[in-house]
């Protein structure tokens, strides 16, 4: 999966240069277009491919304030203050 990633983000990066290359050199409807693939992919392909590759085997309810979260929070405040001392 990490493979995939990196192959993806490699080739948006390139496909944005190339881009901006066309733009440069005249072309601008083919750098436009070009970028503008490059942008899309980013936001829909290899942004939630990643999010799912970080998030797989995470649990939602530890990154959550949930009562127990923010009891545990004061505790290792409370905890903290008093090694402080």
């Amino acid at each position: 999966m990490k493979y995939i990633i990196r192959v993806l983000f490699i080739l948006v990066i390139v496909l944005i240069c190339v881009g901006y290359y066309f733009k440069n050199s005249g072309d601008h409807p083919t750098g436009d277009k070009l970028v503008g693939i490059g942008i899309l992919t980013t936001s829909f392909i290899l942004m939630p491919i990643f999010i799912y590759h970080r998030w797989k085997n995470k649990n939602v309810k530890d990154y959550m304030l949930t009562e127990e979260n923010l009891k545990k929070m004061k505790d290792y405040e409370k905890n903290q203050e008093k090694k402080e001392f």
